[in-house]
């Protein structure tokens, strides 16, 4: 168990003095394990939440799990758990309490009675994080309706006071109308605006793609936070934004790269995530058109992280969601500079885990497997970069001799 930053200052006013101020939000983090489920595993997902509030401003301070065969259908946990959360939050003040799976509307209802603070499941934290870091009239009309669509389940119970922001007279509904079923219809309304901006968007972007011709495509994908933008900016020396916090890069940054007066198109695309919100993938379909429409996907892993092979599966089954998953592929290992291992004792005959192989051993079990290409690189300190350029460059090369076979003497 990881200790906490409020764990390691209770009791010593002198470290409470000393620490610097810190205004963010204070978080617990709540998740159930279930019971086929390695205890280990919860953790890494823990941390993960724990970099997704991060990434949202808010910092984690402690930490509660409990075993069950599946998580309550009226609370998530136990009404005993539920209630040391709970005094645990009010004795700490405690700003907000984050479950690592997304409530039911009746969860969330039964939740806040006991809560001395206000809630948030992973849906809600993930929307927030892409409401903040949309940029483009494209990615905010999407999470605009990802945002909506998750509200409007949510609605009973609470008011929402929508139509103070509608103001003028001839509105529909008399003094009678409750106010949830005006918050409902208003934000339905919004639903169907924001459905219909996205399709003059789509075509838009569609005349847009069209307009590129016949180029090669390349689009980068993997889970968020493996480099892919770091990796972009390399490949095509542009400047996307990259930095080392969740869902970085929302838009769809499209670049035209020549390699050896062989041009192709890069896209660097939103990256994916375990549990990502059904909300989200449905609006943001239309931005993984890129995706989709690629020649060939590069697929991007963070070779140092512990569950990698977790992270692979994961984008392998969203690729397959938006009907991409029958793309050739070029697999990727970044990050190798920070790859660690710890070396087996000679006398452990138990079979090696993540944790005991070494990048050599790692490498080699990969590249056996033989059934998609594969590379080893740091994005960061540029190691084996070189090579990855060169591969890339056969590999579009081949793609595009197939599309103009008599162009094939100009490479």
């Amino acid at each position: 168990m990881v200790k906490t930053i409020l764990e390691e200052n209770k009791n010593n006013p002198a470290a409470d003095a000393a620490a610097p101020t810190d205004n963010r939000e204070r978080a617990v983090l709540v998740s159930v394990i279930r019971d086929n489920q390695d205890p280990r595993q919860a953790g890494e997902f823990l941390d993960e939440l724990e970099f997704l509030a991060e990434t949202a401003d808010i910092r984690s301070v402690k930490r509660f799990t409990q075993r069950l065969p599946q998580p309550s259908s009226r609370i998530y946990v136990g009404p005993g758990k539920l209630e040391e959360i709970a005094g645990y939050c009010k004795e700490n003040e405690i700003d907000v309490v984050i479950f690592d799976d997304e409530l039911s509307p009746s969860q969330t209802r039964n939740i806040e009675k006991e809560m001395p603070c206000r809630l948030l499941d992973r849906t809600r934290l993930i929307l927030d994080i892409f409401m903040s870091r949309a940029q483009t009239a494209y990615a905010k009309t999407q999470v605009q309706l990802a945002n909506y669509e998750y509200m409007l389940p949510r609605l009973s119970g609470m008011w929402t006071h929508l139509e103070r922001q509608r103001g003028g007279t001839g509105t529909r509904g008399g003094a009678g109308e409750r106010e949830i079923e005006t918050d409902r219809r208003i934000i339905r309304n919004r639903i169907s605006k924001l459905k219909e901006d996205l399709k003059k968007i789509d075509r838009q972007m569609a005349v847009q793609r069209s307009n590129r011709g016949a180029m090669v495509r390349v689009a980068l994908v993997g889970y968020t936070n493996v480099g892919k933008s770091t990796l972009m900016n390399l490949i095509s020396k542009s400047e996307v934004f990259a930095e080392n916090k969740l869902f970085a890069t929302l838009d769809t940054t499209v670049r035209k790269v020549v390699f050896d007066n062989l041009p192709f198109l890069l896209s660097d695309t939103v990256g994916f995530i375990r549990k990502l919100p059904t909300e989200l993938i449905e609006s943001f379909k239309s931005t993984l058109d890129e995706v989709r429409e690629a020649d060939l996907l590069v697929h991007v892993v963070d070779i140092s992280h512990p569950q990698f092979e977790e992270q692979i599966d994961v984008v392998k089954q969203t690729l397959q969601e938006i009907g991409a998953g029958d793309k050739p592929v070029y697999l990727v290992f970044n990050k190798v500079d920070a790859y660690t291992y710890v070396e087996k004792d000679e006398d452990d005959l138990t079979p090696p885990t993540r944790e005991n192989r070494s990048l050599d051993e790692l490498k080699q079990s990969w590249i056996a497997r033989a059934n998609t290409p594969c590379i080893f690189l740091s994005a960061r300190t540029k190691a084996n970069l070189e090579k990855f350029r060169s591969d890339l460059y056969g590999m579009v090369r081949e793609i595009h001799a197939g599309r103009y076979p008599f162009n094939n003497f100009l490479y």
